[in-house]
């Protein structure tokens, strides 16, 4: 059997990461331009928005972030009076997350825009195909998993 030739634009790992970055720019351009968020930042506002009160591990996990990068955003949240930072009286070593009211209403504002930049993105094509796409991803996601253990 012969070895098929690495061709870098048919290597769906490659697409899948350079599809990520255009979709991720044009989100990162969107909400640096209207809210003045990096993608991490905003990233830890959706899932403690999602969560109520989180750790900075468990965004990590969630997310796939690593610690300096969520550290980092969590930082620049809480400086802003986003994000409000207390102790967690599970673990001594670590705090726990969540929203200011001014979190809550920045979150409030930029939700419905990652919506209709989903909508937008996805509208040409079939729900059905997004559905498949979705299932998809989150099966890649799974096999990629597994494989790194």
């Amino acid at each position: 059997m012969t070895a098929r030739a690495l061709v870098l634009d048919d290597f769906l790992p490659y697409r899948l990461s350079v599809t990520s970055n255009l979709v991720s720019d044009s989100i990162a351009r969107a909400y640096e331009a209207l809210f003045g968020l990096t993608i991490p930042e905003w990233r830890l506002i959706a899932v403690i928005a999602e969560a109520g009160t989180i750790s900075q591990q468990a965004i990590g996990a969630r997310t796939l972030m690593d610690k300096v990068t969520v550290s980092r955003a969590a930082i620049a949240l809480v400086d802003r009076g986003l994000l409000a930072r207390r102790g967690n009286p599970g673990d001594k070593r670590s705090h726990l997350l969540e929203l200011t009211d001014a979190g809550q209403d920045l979150y409030a504002a930029v939700a419905p825009k990652a919506l209709d930049l989903e909508a937008r993105i996805f509208s040409h094509f079939e729900p059905d195909e997004v559905a498949r796409f979705t299932a998809m991803l989150r099966r890649i996601e799974a096999v990629t998993l597994d494989l790194a253990r």
